[in-house]
């Protein structure tokens, strides 16, 4: 398994982590539904340091090295700030009570 990391200040951009939130809900999370080799895919933000990301765990490191259909990059306007790719050691679940993760987070709580 393997994980990238990809983190966007947005001081240089005219999107907004509101904006980008619509684009989520509109188009990207769908987007991201039928991606070979794709196991989560999770957006991030930090509001008070006005940064946007995503963490995306793979199958594969061949699977994270295929093109995504995601235009947040071209919406940005800039490469991410910060981009990291890691092998995963180990994973676990523990308890929870949400069955499904689709459809959870700030992006949805309107």
């Amino acid at each position: 398994m393997h994980v990238v990391i990809a983190w966007w200040d947005l001081a240089e951009s005219s999107q907004t982590i509101d904006s980008l939130r619509t684009y989520l809900r509109d188009e990207s999370v769908n987007a991201f539904t039928d991606v070979p080799g794709l196991r989560l895919k999770t957006w991030i933000s930090d509001r008070a340091a006005n940064r946007w990301g995503a963490v995306l765990l793979w199958e594969s490191r061949e699977a994270a090295a295929q093109p995504l259909p995601g235009r947040a990059p071209q919406l940005i306007g800039i490469p991410p700030t910060a981009h990291w790719a890691f092998d995963v050691e180990a994973t676990v679940e523990g308890r929870y009570t949400q069955e499904a993760l689709a459809g959870l987070g700030l992006a949805f709580e309107q």
